[in-house]
């Protein structure tokens, strides 16, 4: 996940308009803007690495709130960048949206751990990604089902909006891998 330096995943007032929040965009722009230099091409190719299925919150997959809008469908357009199957958690029931190439949008509304147990037997020997938000980063840390954690800090300060580690208890991470360049620095940490 992208952060800040003050623990900042997203911006304040996150909106339809501005999807990470006010400010949160630039925690984005070391692997968005062209053309990217080793270390970010290294770090971007680690984030996109295939993986077998998905955990995301309702706020990853969109900014409608309450009941669903028949018609949004994420924020990735027709062919979303995930290629398997996406566990969304939610409060509110929704049928499964299919997407061009291989995403599968399923929503959970019973808690991160059916989430989390769906995706793992989707996932096979693929592995599954909590791909965000806070939220749902925190209650995977919760769980403790987190084995690798990439945090890449960017020298911005939010100053509010959504944190990481807020009420979340040590997840014991160490560092065994530091990727830098000149628009973020990339930790790759695995629990111990």
């Amino acid at each position: 996940m992208s952060i800040s330096l003050d623990g900042y995943v997203a911006g304040p007032e996150q909106s339809l308009e501005q999807p990470l929040g006010r400010g949160g965009m630039k925690l984005h722009h070391w692997h968005l803007d062209e053309p990217l230099n080793d270390g970010d091409a290294r770090a971007r190719d680690l984030l996109l690495r295939p993986r077998g299925a998905y955990v995301m919150g309702r706020n990853m997959f969109g900014p409608v709130r309450g009941s669903w809008q028949d018609d949004w469908r994420g924020w990735w357009g027709e062919e979303p960048p995930y290629h398997a199957p996406v566990f969304v958690l939610t409060h509110f029931e929704h049928e499964p949206i299919e997407m061009d190439g291989g995403t599968t949008f399923h929503f959970v509304t019973d808690g991160f751990d059916a989430a989390f147990a769906r995706a793992s037997e989707a996932a096979g020997d693929g592995g599954v990604d909590i791909a965000g938000g806070a939220s749902a980063v925190r209650q995977a840390l919760g769980a403790g089902v987190i084995d690798e954690l990439v945090l890449d800090f960017v020298p911005v300060l939010l100053g509010a909006g959504e944190r990481l580690f807020d009420g979340v208890p040590d997840p014991g991470l160490e560092p065994v891998e530091v990727i830098h360049s000149p628009l973020a620095t990339h930790v790759r940490y695995v629990r111990h």
